[in-house]
């Protein structure tokens, strides 16, 4: 087994920066899923990063995360076994065991919980992803453009309940899985889209982890070196900066399982007179100008602290904070036609259609 790279506790700090930039706002609060990943991985040792295409075509493959509105888990945080309890499972639903932990979103706490399962059963966790970002429901990941079904899925709670489902469709999937998210608190754990190896290699989108973790080494070098984090940022990435300016306006509430709003910021320096409004349903969904609409899903929007260069998750926007927003293209997987129906603009009721953002 050809191993990337050997992940420990300190490492984690990096990956949970990076994924909070590749969440686009959603995914979670990412300092809870640091500390979930650290405990572990300080109580079993480090997480074997391995390489998609190493996996063995009759491997099982299993990814895992936490559902719910990012409002509610910063203040309903895990008890920290609800994760293994949901694969385990899943494992004895399948009947055999399960090879490899694979992350569901890059996204906040969903780039660093599968760290958790990986440490605790000491199986090796794929550099990967379904989505190379993230969206806010289950079915929109590229593991569904090939055709994975998310069931047989498991969903846990704080309480010790479990629930497994057996669905027609991975759009019934989310809707009974969100149903069940909301009478379980708000968040659920999950393990669903099991998949042979053969597949993965197709599904997956490749080299997420480490990516995270170079997002979270540039931010931190570019701050040691005194230098712009944020120009760090957009340079590795390949972004441009959409705006930047100070939140003059913030409307969130908890609706349906989501965290749905939108933000307006009024520009300075050179945005100065401008203003800027964001939607989110998790994730940052449209950044428009002045009714000049600037990037839309699924291409990849991220607000930052315009000093520091730190993510800001929706959950975590405030009134007079400057932000600088950025946007960058998205894996090809979702310029498709199958990708655009599945998280597209025109899916969230906006009435736009997507056009590519270079």
């Amino acid at each position: 087994m050809n191993i990337i790279r050997m992940v420990d506790a300190n490492d984690m700090e990096d990956i949970a920066i990076g994924g909070a930039v590749l969440g686009t706002g959603g995914g979670g609060d990412p300092h809870v899923g640091k500390l979930m990943a650290q405990q572990a991985i300080r109580k079993y040792g480090p997480v074997k990063l391995m390489d998609v295409m190493e996996l063995a075509d009759d491997a099982l493959v299993v990814p895992v995360c936490m559902m719910g509105a990012p409002t509610v888990m910063t203040e309903k945080l895990p008890q920290g076994d609800e994760l293994m309890n949901a694969f385990r499972a899943l494992e004895a639903v399948m009947g055999r065991k399960i090879d490899a932990v694979l992350c569901g979103e890059a996204g906040g706490v969903n780039s660093t919980t599968p760290f958790v399962v990986a440490a605790s059963s000491g199986l090796p966790l794929i550099d990967g992803d379904g989505m190379g970002r993230a969206y806010p429901e289950l079915q929109m990941v590229t593991f569904t453009l090939h055709g994975v079904s998310a069931t047989p899925m498991v969903l846990c709670d704080d309480k010790g309940n479990s629930l497994v489902l057996e669905t027609v469709s991975n759009a019934w999937t989310e809707r009974l899985a969100r149903a069940a998210t909301i009478e379980m608190g708000g968040s659920a754990l999950l393990a669903f889209y099991p998949m042979s190896g053969a597949v993965a290699k197709k599904a997956v989108v490749a080299g997420t982890l480490s990516l995270c973790a170079r997002i979270g080494e540039t931010l931190r070098a570019a701050r040691a070196e005194h230098s712009d984090p944020v120009k760090a940022l957009v340079d590795l990435l390949g972004a441009k900066t959409l705006f930047h300016g100070r939140i003059m306006d913030i409307e969130r509430r908890t609706e349906g399982g989501f965290a749905r709003g939108k933000a307006t910021l009024t520009g300075v320096e050179d945005w100065r007179g401008q203003t800027l409004r964001l939607d989110f349903q998790n994730e940052f969904l449209i950044a428009e100008s002045d009714g000049k609409v600037l990037a839309t899903t699924p291409d990849l929007i991220a607000v930052v602290e315009a000093d520091s260069g730190a993510p800001v998750t929706t959950d975590s926007l405030k009134y007079g904070q400057r932000l600088m927003a950025l946007a960058w293209p998205c894996n090809p997987l979702w310029r498709t036609p199958g990708g655009i129906e599945l998280v597209g603009p025109r899916y969230f009721k906006y009435d736009h259609d997507y056009v590519p953002f270079e």
